[in-house]
C-alpha cells in the first residue's frame, strides 16, 4: 500500500508559490483556523499554487486544502482554471455550500493517508473521469452540486485535493492519465512532478509500477521500472 506520509502534515508542505498575505486573529488553533464554518480566521492566503495538468484529452488542478477561511481563493482559482467538480479526498475543512453556489460540485472521496486508493474510490474516481473528459458531462461521480452538463467538455476541469496536495490527489491524477491517456507510470509521474515538485513519494511510486490498468485494451498493465 501506497505510503502518503508527504502529507501528513500540512505544515510539512513546501509551499510553491504563496498567495496573499497572513492576518492576525484571536482564539485560532495552530493551523490558525476553527474549522469549516468556524467563522473568521487568521489564513487568508492559499496555501500552495494549484497546478494544472493539461493533456489532449484530461485536464486536472491539484491542490491542497481549503479552509472556510480561503475557500473563496480557491473559488477564484477553479473559475479561471474551468472546474467543474472538486474531488475531496482527505478529512473535510470547509463546507461545501460556497462551491454549489459558485456552479461547483464537490464529490467526497476521502481515505486514509498512508494507504493506496480503495477500490470504491478508484471506481467512483474513474467513473467521474470518465463522465467529464469521455462523456456527455452527466451526473457520473455521485457528487453534490448543480450537474456540469451544459459545459463543453474541452472546458472542463477536475480539481482534486488532499491536505498538501503531494500524496493523494497527485496518485489519483497519475491513474487517470494512464488510464486515460495510456501513459506509462513513469511518464505519469514525471509529468505530474515537473509541474508540482515533491508530489508522489516512492512508496506511492511502487504502487503505481504495479498498478493494472481497467481500461487499456486487453487488459494490460502499466507496470514499469521506475528509478
Amino acid at each position: 500500500m501506497a505510503n502518503s506520509s508527504n502529507e501528513a502534515s500540512a505544515g510539512m508542505m513546501p509551499s510553491i508559490v504563496g498567495v496573499g498575505s497572513v492576518n492576525g486573529g484571536n482564539n485560532k488553533n495552530n493551523n490558525g483556523q476553527r474549522g469549516p464554518g468556524g467563522g473568521s480566521t487568521a489564513m487568508s492566503s492559499i496555501g500552495s499554487k494549484p497546478t494544472l495538468i493539461r493533456t489532449s484529452n484530461l485536464c486536472f488542478l491539484i491542490m491542497d486544502a481549503p479552509r472556510q477561511s480561503n475557500l473563496h481563493l480557491y473559488i477564484k482559482e477553479c473559475r479561471r482554471n474551468d472546474v467543474t467538480d472538486i474531488v475531496r479526498v482527505c478529512e473535510p475543512t470547509y463546507h461545501g455550500g460556497e462551491l454549489t453556489s459558485a456552479g461547483i460540485s464537490l464529490h467526497e472521496m476521502a481515505y486514509e493517508d498512508g494507504h493506496s486508493p480503495p477500490e470504491p474510490v478508484l471506481d467512483r474516481w474513474l467513473a467521474l473521469v470518465e463522465d467529464r473528459f469521455m462523456g456527455g458531462g452527466g451526473g457520473g461521480g455521485s457528487g453534490s452540486g448543480p450537474s456540469p452538463a451544459a459545459k463543453n467538455k474541452e472546458h472542463r476541469t477536475i480539481a482534486v485535493h488532499c491536505v498538501a496536495g503531494l500524496g493523494r490527489a497527485p496518485v489519483l491524477v497519475a491513474i487517470a492519465l494512464m488510464e486515460f491517456d495510456r501513459m506509462d507510470a513513469v511518464e505519469a509521474v514525471m509529468m505530474i512532478r515537473s509541474q508540482r515538485r515533491g508530489a508522489i513519494n516512492e512508496k506511492q511510486l511502487q504502487y503505481l509500477e504495479g498498478y493494472k490498468c481497467r481500461k487499456r485494451a486487453g487488459g494490460g498493465g502499466c507496470a514499469c521500472v521506475i528509478m
